[in-house]
């Protein structure tokens, strides 16, 4: 869930960078591109990966 999340953020950090979009500091293309990182670093260490179901027991 972390990836797809991160993936739409570095969609929109790209229609930012490439409209010319005029923005405050906060939602600067490069912000949002490093929160894409931060939230793929997550998904990659495992964070975010749903529930670990419980065994069946015999």
């Amino acid at each position: 869930m972390l990836g797809i999340i991160a993936a739409v953020l570095f969609f929109i950090a790209f229609l930012i960078n490439a409209a010319d979009i005029s923005t405050n500091e906060v939602f600067a293309s490069t912000n949002v591109m490093l929160i894409g990182l931060m939230l793929l670093a997550l998904h990659v260490a495992g964070v975010g990966g749903g529930w670990a179901g419980r065994g069946r027991r015999r």
